[in-house]
């Protein structure tokens, strides 16, 4: 791939060509797996058809508003995370890098759960994993993965296998670069996973026990709405499956033209996201009313969300339904679709950031951190402890990276360098849909006490037993350990010289941005008239 060429040793930055790939890629990145095995069990466990209103306060309270605060952020200082932090005040540097570090751990760990999609689209054509609920359980547990436990390295080669061609696709695309390889990623797959995942619901409607299973969905509690609990699960659902606070959405909206209109494509991402999220609620469990109804020996107590969900679960559902196979590659290549798209972007915020930071090629940034992380990805995942080290990097990752650095990255902004005013303007300036007093409450005040409580909460369980029952020095390390390691990174990624970025101090001037010169359709130039010509809409 020929590099652009440079402006003072500098390579220019890549753009999308249009808003419209910037929403599908984004779109991408927040519909993935969560979307599917997680949100309908977290309603479920929470009030059912009640949950939804939590649920959708939480988007319009903390969702969308953390959203446009990760686009105000890249677009006005048009870098990476670190990047982006580091122009607001040199102080502020390694919140990016934390953000970076923790999609470096989710990236390793993410990549092979759509290597497990892949590996079962094919098993679904003869159903190898048994007929009944226990047959899919023992499969999946032993002769699949071949769990262990503690610090075993014994690899499992058909998981590797795969996982390296996860990774060439992964890293082929991204070598492609931002429109070339992400946009044109996103415009083909995300139609496709939304075409395919329809058909998988409208086929689920007609099957036996499917009303039950939407009954057990749907019927409201409305008991729950007075439980606080309920309403910490329903922002946390926001926070992880929005793929804001870690750095992807600000990454994106750095590729941006100068004149995008950035609130009503978080619009359009923020319900797209939530649509599909209800969509997979009515399909899972409508299938799971004909699993529970029919001899494959599983109860409602029994199915829960996560890889047990679609690796145990609907493996047991395809063995019972007629055309089974066809539906189960359907199924698994829909858990592909969501999951590339989502790694994708994952992978792009660490490439991104250390492409700004040593001045190289994309081609070279591309090579120098993604092979790196996908060693250390097929060293610690298709192993007989990589459900175990998956599971625990998951939960400390989501529970205190993401959360916590969203939380830190709001203080430093918000109250430490009073920046709302000014990024609520950038917003203002480029969108049709303008936010005002409102937004700003929404991330000084309802955002972080709810991010706060949440970090607090999930600290206290940690340290107050062993999550889920792992030895203490399996937690010390893929854990504590972890989390430990991100924040002493952090710190000595921030104090490295730039090498690939001017303009350090401030956003960089407008005839600095290579994306200045080509603006989409109807948007004047700066120097033409900087002013919309349409009336704002007040939020």
């Amino acid at each position: 791939m020929t590099s652009p060429p440079t402006r003072g040793g500098v390579t220019p930055r890549e753009t999308f060509s249009r808003r419209s790939v910037f929403v599908f890629a984004a779109i991408g990145s927040a519909v993935g797996l969560g979307n599917i095995w997680r949100f309908p069990f977290v309603a479920y466990d929470n009030g059912g058809g009640a949950f939804l209103l939590p649920y959708l306060v939480a988007l319009l309270t903390a969702g969308l508003p953390l959203l446009f605060f990760d686009y105000a952020i890249g677009h006005r200082f048009r870098g990476s995370a670190p990047l982006s932090f580091r122009r607001m005040n040199r102080f502020a540097e390694p919140i990016g890098w934390i953000q970076v570090l923790v999609s470096f751990v989710i990236a390793v760990y993410y990549a092979v759960i759509i290597a497990w999609a892949a590996c079962y689209a094919w098993f679904s054509v003869d159903e190898r994993w048994g007929e009944t609920y226990e047959e899919s359980a023992s499969f999946f547990a032993e002769d699949f993965l071949r769990a262990g436990s503690g610090f075993g390295v014994d690899f499992v080669p058909g998981i590797a296998i795969v996982l390296v061609v996860v990774w060439i696709v992964t890293l082929g695309v991204l070598l492609a670069g931002v429109q070339k390889g992400i946009g044109r990623t996103a415009l083909l797959f995300v139609p496709l996973l939304v075409a395919l995942f329809a058909a998988l619901v409208v086929r689920s409607l007609f099957l036996e026990g499917a009303l039950e299973g939407l009954n057990n969905f749907f019927t409201p509690d409305w008991g729950v709405l007075t439980d606080p609990g309920v309403w910490i699960a329903a922002y946390g659902q926001i926070f992880l499956s929005l793929s804001v606070g870690f750095g992807i959405m600000l990454t994106y909206s750095s590729y941006l033209k100068r004149k995008s209109n950035l609130t009503s494509s978080g619009l359009v991402v923020g319900f797209s996201n939530s649509a599909f999220e209800v969509l997979a609620g009515i399909g899972v469990f409508a299938t799971l009313g004909f699993l529970v109804t029919t001899s494959a020996g599983a109860g409602w107590d029994d199915v829960g969300g996560g890889p047990g969900l679609a690796f145990i679960a609907f493996p047991a559902l395809i063995s019972q339904m007629p055309g089974g196979p066809i539906w189960g590659v359907v199924f698994f290549v829909c858990l592909i679709l969501a999951g590339i798209t989502s790694l994708i972007s994952i992978t792009e915020v660490v490439i991104s950031s250390f492409q700004d930071k040593i001045g190289s090629s994309r081609t070279v940034a591309t090579l120098t951190v993604g092979i790196p992380m996908a060693a250390i990805s097929l060293l610690l995942m298709p192993t007989e402890t990589g459900l175990q080290n998956l599971d625990i990097m998951d939960k400390f990752v989501n529970s205190l990276g993401i959360v916590g650095i969203s939380l830190i990255a709001l203080i430093v902004v918000i109250f430490g360098l009073r920046l709302a005013p000014t990024l609520r303007d950038h917003l203002n300036s480029v969108s049709s849909w303008k936010v005002g007093t409102f937004w700003i409450v929404c991330l000084a005040v309802i955002t972080p006490l709810v991010l706060g409580y949440s970090l607090i909460r999930e600290i206290m369980a940690l340290l107050s037993e062993p999550y889920e029952g792992y030895e203490a020095s399996v937690l010390g390390v893929w854990g504590w350990g972890m989390v430990g390691t991100i924040l002493v990174l952090s710190i000595i990624l921030s104090v490295l010289p730039w090498r690939g970025a001017r303009h350090l101090d401030g956003p960089p001037p407008v005839d600095d941005d290579p994306s200045d010169f080509t603006y989409e359709e109807g948007l004047t130039r700066p120097d033409e008239n900087p002013t919309p010509t349409h009336t704002p809409k007040e939020a």
